[in-house]
């Protein structure tokens, strides 16, 4: 090679270009940002629009369905979902990932004005927003005081924390939860209304009299000027009550004589916790495609400036933060680093048992890292867990290459050669392989250029990480250590007893193998074909040796085809990230005192777990009937248990809660939703709400046979209790009232209407009139509202209005357009996410009636869509290698030799699985893939070198048995540091570890049996296949005229 050579006789120039490479990537790391995984989040644009008093089903066909139908026409949608609540509609879009979030919002802004003509006149603007509809904060700050009222804690968060936190990189919004906003409440005494011949109305106007504040003008002499500003509006409790309402006989009649007014809050239909202490929270929702890491360090930065900002008595506490765990698995992914490069050290000292000789093959390690982040660098990548994890692999296989070279040049030395002529030798005979080595690994990640989504993002970094990394590893072998091994390695004539007792051991695996492989390719029946005759041919046929190799080949594919049926299938291992969320549903009508109960006993159910150092409870989010708590674990190095195994745990206890439904999550990988469950099953339907409701109860029947799926809920609700009030308008005329009078009194009293505003410390908050709630607490209240008829008669609502009670939908989901019910569940432990679809797709094709139809969301979309893409890729792979070998080779055979021993490193990968308890998810696929380009390295030392001596003279057999042996060596030296490269990843713990796991036990199985059998497979596959003609290019010479005729 002559870039070797060149390196060889110039070695100021081979370090030159070493350190060029360190100080490129060294500065490239600089410029890195750091995440969780690469950019795999689809841009999601959501539209929320409110529409006062409009209940779920008129938001459904009134509002949710235009905007639908005009939505639906963009490009590159993958899925739209809506929820429609009553005076509430949120449309989730969620595009394709090569949609740009800016356009694909500006699209929807556009599609959602074309048809606001078409909403109701009373609807609010539609609100739209780069984020999704119930997403979860990244994190969750919460404010407490023991000195400060809730609404003053309130006050302080909305005025000075909310605009801070919103100005954070990525943040998208700032949701404050257990809201207590200031309001001016006027709690009306209906009886005493009555008495004094009053009705709301009449305490409207008053208000509206007696508060409002108008521009009053100026007044202006020749030389001066005043602005008059007219001091009409109302501040105090104390002015409110004072207000007249009426004079009656003279006296005048307060507010205070009807209602009570006092300053309270707005709403008090939310409320959050932090172990066990109340507190107001602030939630920072990030922006669909940001980066939480830096939203986290954004936010964390800004507390000190915030509690600086704040009275003294105000404490802020972390609640949550979601990156904690990103940030501790990265950590984890360093210090396995570390741990990898120690173990292939470890190996590559006992191989060549001189620090010499070590330090050689050691020093790719940092310069083919460092080089990695160049190119990474270069194709826009970050550090993230995959391309960390690429790294790991790399350390085991970037010095594949070096010790190749290395231990040729060793053993010329050995044999009497000068170290720079063994170099220069030593390189020519190998370089050929390193190059075609280098490449092979890089011609695996090709076809995942073509791979689909958000599996196919993932895998290109972390492919291309690693091949970045082979690739400089390859260019380092050809260049730093054949220079460094003319200048380093020596003859060592006093070998030490390690040293002779490491020589003694390799030497006698050594000769054990030949004479393994020479009674494989030799032995059997009449080699010397001295017989003739149809019966000694069969029996030569027959009677051979090499049919052992064939027949263990066989074995492996049977157990391959026998294995993989059985392998547990899910997108990615569940992973302990450090908090169970449990997810709490009240039945509907439920008051938030009732769902406080319940969830006041599930923090008692955490309290006594030591794993759990914080408690926090979000109640009456979204509705009343709803809750969530989250028991945050301490760091995974001061616990012994995963917060899995706690959840499985807690699964019983929380099912046996009789007066609600609760279940814990434990929070997926790859981006899902933090609420996202395993399963998300969706049933879609163009029929009525109630005949769907039919067949989901039929479906979840059969679900529930079904022991493998755990809390199975379903997000279509239909019963919550609701009083419909109908008014008689015949009597309503005769008595002259009209509807509208009748219907704005039931509002304010029962739902309270804001009348007016008042100002307080620059804001202005809420004037709202309500009854008093011991005045709202039975169906029966409504009866004694009063309203005036003609000639001034107080007349009860009991006369005009009939009261039933009914119920109606809490909310209304559609899926791709069309009404929707969504099964959500967790998965039992022994029990897959494959099999789980494979059960619901066989029960919908039994219950589902025609009309009906399903589909998946969340994680299992995620899962189906990926299944589909790596078979596709994994076939990919070795056609590229296939064809890159054949290149290289200037073969067809050649290359099928050295692609046989891909199954037999595959059934090895399968079992370390199987026995590991893993599954076949996107980590250890990206295991296997890897694994292809890793076990045909072994084949390609062989193949290589037999072709090299065949070329010399030597007769097929023995050349193979010479080049074998001779490559045994380097081929268990890079399969020690592959697989002791790869043990931190399989016995990984802390943060991540599930995930690392399954990559580590795929290369430490496929390696180990693949390398035991791929070293008697290919040399016995070649005896069988390779052609008499040593393969090459054409090496006949072109002639410059044509052959005069004789």
């Amino acid at each position: 090679m002559q870039l070797a050579e060149v390196s060889i006789r110039r070695p100021v120039l081979a370090t030159v270009l070493s350190l060029l490479v360190l100080l490129i990537g060294a500065v490239s790391f600089t410029k890195l940002s750091v995440r969780e995984y690469p950019k795999i989040d689809e841009p999601v644009v959501t539209v929320t629009v409110k529409y006062a008093g409009a209940s779920a089903d008129v938001m459904e066909s009134q509002v949710t369905k235009p905007l639908e139908d005009s939505i639906a026409g963009i490009d590159a949608v993958d899925v739209i979902t809506s929820i429609s609540r009553a005076e509430q509609t949120q449309i989730s879009v969620r595009f394709r990932l090569e949609k740009d979030a800016d356009s694909a919002a500006a699209e929807v802004r556009d599609r959602t004005s074309r048809v606001r003509n078409r909403l109701p006149q009373a609807v609010d603007e539609p609100v739209i927003a780069k984020v999704e509809a119930d997403a979860f904060p990244v994190i969750w700050l919460a404010f407490s005081s023991d000195t400060l009222s809730g609404l003053q804690i309130n006050d302080l968060v909305t005025r000075i924390v909310k605009p801070r936190l919103q100005t954070v990189t990525g943040a998208a919004d700032v949701r404050i939860f257990g809201e207590r906003k200031y309001a001016m409440r006027v709690w009306l005494d209906p009886d005493k209304l009555a008495a004094y011949k009053l009705t709301t109305q009449d305490v409207e106007d008053a208000l509206r009299r007696s508060n409002l504040e108008v521009p009053a003008g100026r007044i202006e002499s020749t030389q001066r000027e005043f602005s008059v500003t007219s001091q009409t509006d109302l501040s105090k409790p104390g002015q409110f009550s004072d207000i007249i309402i009426k004079n009656v006989n003279g006296f005048p009649v307060r507010m205070r004589d009807i209602a009570r007014v006092e300053e309270a809050a707005a709403d008090e239909r939310s409320g959050i916790r932090l172990n066990g202490r109340v507190a107001v929270g602030a939630g920072v929702i990030r922006q669909a495609t940001a980066n939480p890491l830096e939203l986290s360090k954004g936010v964390r930065a800004l507390i000190p400036k915030l509690q600086a900002d704040l009275p003294p008595g105000v404490t802020i506490n972390i609640a949550n933060d979601n990156s904690v765990f990103i940030e501790k698995s990265i950590q984890s992914v360093f210090m396995t680093i570390l741990e990898s490069v120690v173990l292939v050290a470890l190996v590559i000292f006992v191989f060549l048992r001189t620090l010499r000789a070590s330090i050689i093959p050691l020093v790719t390690i940092p310069v083919a890292l460092i080089g990695a982040f160049a190119l990474m660098a270069m194709a826009g990548f970050t550090i993230n867990t995959l391309t960390l994890l690429a790294l790991v692999l790399a350390i085991g296989l970037v010095v594949d290459d070096a010790i190749v070279v290395l231990e040729n040049i060793f053993r010329h030395i050995e044999e009497g050669l000068d170290p720079f002529s063994a170099s220069i030798k030593g390189v020519r005979e190998v370089g050929f392989a390193v190059v075609a080595m280098t490449l092979t690994l890089a011609a695996v990640y090709a076809p995942l250029a073509f791979t689909p989504g958000r599996t196919g993002r993932l895998f290109v970094e972390f492919a291309l990480a690693l091949a970045g990394a082979v690739v400089v590893s390859g260019f380092i072998a050809l260049t730093l250590s054949p220079m460094m091994c003319s200048l380093l390695l020596r003859h060592n004539p006093k070998p030490s007893w390690f040293d002779r007792g490491m020589e003694r051991v390799l030497n006698a695996i050594t000769a054990r193998y030949q004479s393994a492989l020479s009674w494989l390719v030799t032995t059997g029946y009449d080699r010397q074909r001295a017989m003739q005759g149809r019966g000694p041919a069969l029996k030569r046929f027959f009677f051979n040796a090499r049919w052992l190799v064939v027949a263990v080949m066989l074995v492996c594919a049977v157990a391959i085809i026998d294995l993989l049926p059985t392998m547990k299938r899910e997108l990615s291992p569940l992973e302990d990230r450090g908090l169970v969320l449990v997810s709490v549903t009240a039945p509907d009508g439920a008051t938030l005192a009732y769902t406080d109960r319940y969830v006041s006993a599930i923090e008692r159910l955490g309290q006594p777990y030591k794993e759990f150092d914080r408690i926090f409870v979000s109640s009456g989010n979204p509705t009343v009937s709803q809750a969530s708590v989250i028991m945050r674990a301490v760091d995974w190095d001061q616990r012994e248990r995963s917060v899995l195994d706690i959840a499985r745990e807690l699964q019983p206890k929380l099912a046996a809660l009789p007066g609600v439904n609760a279940f814990p999550i434990t929070p997926p990988s790859l981006g899902q939703g933090f609420r996202e469950r395993p399963v998300n099953f969706v049933i879609v339907t163009s029929e009525s709400y109630q005949n769907l409701s039919a067949v989901t109860r039929q479906f979840m029947d059969e679900v529930a046979k079904n022991p493998g799926i755990v809390s199975a809920d379903i997000d279509l609700r239909l019963n919550k209790p609701e009083l419909k009030i109908e008014v008689d308008r015949e009597k309503a005329a005769d008595l002259g009232v009209s509807v509208d009078v009748v219907a704005r009194a039931i509002e304010t009293m029962l739902g309270g209407r804001q009348v007016t505003r008042y100002k307080r410390d620059g804001d202005q908050f809420d004037v709202i009139v309500q009854t008093a709630g011991s005045s709202r607490d039975t169906p029966d209240d409504v009866e004694k509202i009063f309203v005036r008829g003609r000639n001034d008669a107080m007349i009860a609502l009991a006369s005009l209005v009939k009261v039933r009670e009914s119920v109606a939908p809490r909310e209304l989901n559609h899926f791709s357009q069309r009404r929707s019910v969504t099964i959500t569940a967790n998965l039992a432990a022994d029990y897959s996410l494959g099999q789980a679809l494979d059960f619901l797709d066989s029960t919908a094709a039994k219950v589902l009636k025609p009309g009906y139809s399903t589909d998946l969301n969340g994680t299992s979309r995620e899962f189906k869509k990926s299944q589909g893409s790596l078979a596709i890729v994994f076939a990919l792979s070795l056609l590229f290698i296939f064809l890159v070998l054949a290149a290289q080779f200037e073969s067809f055979v050649d290359p099928l030799v050295i692609m046989l021993s891909v199954p037999l490193s595959m059934i090895g990968a399968l079992l370390a699985l199987k026995w590991s308890g893993g599954s076949l998810n996107v980590y250890s696929q990206i295991g296997l893939i890897t694994l292809v380009g890793l076990i045909t390295k072994h084949g390609i030392l062989i193949v290589e070198f037999t072709n090299q001596l065949r070329e010399q003279g030597l007769d097929m057999t023995q050349a193979l048995v010479k080049a074998s042996s001779q490559r045994l060596r380097p081929i268990l030296m890079t399969t020690g540091a592959m697989v002791l490269g790869a043990v931190p990843l399989a016995l990984a713990h802390g943060a991540g570890a599930e995930s690392r796991m399954q990559i580590g036990w795929v290369i430490v199985g496929g390696m180990s049996l693949g390398t035991l059998l791929t070293i008697f497979v290919v040399p016995t596959m070649y005896t069988l296949f390779a052609r008499q003609q040593v393969p090459g290019a054409i090496k006949t010479v072109e002639q410059d005229a044509p052959q005069a005729a004789l």
